[in-house]
């Protein structure tokens, strides 16, 4: 009888006691721009009659802009294109699974207008897009330029 009562209070005790809870599972998501900004020298549709052309791009970095909600960061760019008639262009690509970040710099020019050869310096910066969680790393014509925590 005692060993009864034993098995019916340890059976009473377990019935408290809460059931194992698993943990969260983690929800991990495709590095993606969840909001674009404005490229002013995003690539248009009649480059394509247009002449591309190397730039030299003599420095660039990342600074977060602290003034917007939410934080984004801004790429600045300095450098110098051979000819006084091209216009810049910065092509910023949707991240890749690394969550890299490629912005290509080069510069358009028609091919019908002949324009001294001399060099035009520029100092531009665009701003990135809000982006999903994640370390992103920013490269420019192929070169690592920094990286950026995205919350």
């Amino acid at each position: 009888m005692k060993r009864m009562a034993l098995v019916y209070f340890a059976f009473m005790l377990s019935a408290c006691l809460a059931p194992p809870i698993s943990a969260p599972t983690a929800v991990v998501r495709a590095p993606s721009v969840i909001a674009a900004e404005e490229n002013p020298h995003a690539p248009k549709p009649e480059d394509a009659q247009l002449n591309r052309a190397e730039i030299i791009v003599a420095s660039v970095d990342l600074s977060d802009r602290a003034d917007l909600d939410p934080v984004r960061v801004q790429v600045n760019f300095l450098g110098s294109m051979p000819g006084v008639c091209k216009e810049l262009r910065l092509q910023v690509k949707p991240p890749d699974e690394q969550y890299r970040i490629f912005i290509e710099a080069y510069s358009v020019a028609n091919p019908k207008i002949k324009c001294p050869n001399v060099f035009q310096q520029f100092e531009t910066n665009i701003l990135l897009g809000v982006y999903t969680s994640g370390k992103y790393s920013v490269w420019v014509n192929e070169k690592f330029v920094g990286d950026f925590i995205s919350y």
